[in-house]
């Protein structure tokens, strides 16, 4: 492992897009990941954490835990996503049982990975909603400090939401959780469907991906193909999820600007907003820009075991 190795732990709602993301990091020797914690957000909380450990045992990677984490936003009603995501949140594509059963309580087992690892040496990246990081912030806050940056999908500033006129789906589901995270001061970059919705995936990508013969890639492929079927069509899909991957280990593919961001905490469709408030907002780094060919065939080549 060299020094550059990005040692992190993958928060999670898996979910087809998050499934791609996961086997983008371990196919990439860019990564050392501790392990996966899951959270309620494209489903319910046993079929992401199930779907978690299908991931992992599709990779072969049944030294990497899972532990199950909040089932359940911090003070609303969830969302239920599986017009999109399928019912067992994979789009019913074919993955592997778990080779090993999930661990309990997420935010103790992050807390105690925290403090016994050198400060400053754990990524977290969050594919979901923010509440287990919010409960990390609130319940463990010495442990917290010592996250060395978040890198989250989430949110829309320029662009229009996708589960209201604003608002995105991970920030919506949970505000609170969202807002608790972003004042707590721990280093975040923020991904947001400004430059998601840039890295699309075409059938004549996921045909590529298909032809390498990896698992990995294949997988993905069906994945992305999925989200093809689950919607109206369309030439391309993007690919929200796997951008947190992309610029943990090619940031150089991105353009962040410090942005004062706060989070609206009223009522649907406005919930989960984000605002631009140099009085209320909290200074964040937020992903505006993409190099979206580079960034695909980035995720190509790692999936494709290169």
């Amino acid at each position: 492992m060299s020094d550059a190795t990005i040692r992190a732990v993958i928060d999670t709602d898996p979910g087809i897009d998050d499934a791609v993301a996961i086997l983008h990091a371990l196919s990439s020797p860019a990564f050392d990941i501790l392990g996966l914690t899951t959270v309620a957000g494209n489903i319910g909380i046993a079929t992401t954490t199930r779907n978690a450990g299908r991931i992992l045992a599709l990779a072969g990677r049944g030294d990497i835990p899972v532990i199950a984490g909040a089932p359940a936003p911090l003070s609303r009603k969830g969302f239920d996503t599986a017009d999109i995501h399928g019912n067992d949140g994979l789009g019913g594509v074919r993955f592997p049982e778990p080779a090993v059963p999930p661990l309990a309580d997420a935010v103790e087992w992050l807390a105690g990975l925290l403090m016994r690892e050198p400060e400053g040496s754990i990524d977290i990246l969050a594919l979901g909603p923010l509440t287990n990081i919010a409960r990390l912030v609130s319940d463990y806050p010495e442990a917290a400090r010592r996250v060395r940056r978040l890198i989250a999908m989430g949110g829309a500033v320029d662009e229009p939401g996708n589960v209201g006129p604003r608002a995105e789906f991970n920030i919506a589901a949970d505000p609170e959780a969202a807002d608790i995270v972003f004042r707590a001061g721990v280093e975040t970059v923020l991904v947001p469907l400004d430059v998601t919705r840039k890295v699309r995936a075409t059938r004549a990508y996921t045909a590529a991906l298909r032809e390498t013969g990896v698992a990995a890639a294949a997988a993905s492929a069906d994945l992305i193909d999925a989200y093809f079927l689950s919607t109206s069509g369309g030439e391309s899909r993007p690919l929200h999820d796997p951008c947190v991957m992309l610029f943990a280990e090619r940031p150089d593919l991105f353009r962040l600007e410090t942005l004062p961001i706060a989070v609206d905490l009223g009522e649907a469709p406005e919930a989960g907003a984000l605002d631009v408030d140099r009085k209320a907002g909290s200074a964040i780094a937020v992903a505006v820009k993409v190099d979206s060919e580079g960034a695909l065939e980035l995720l190509a080549a790692r999936l494709s075991g290169e």
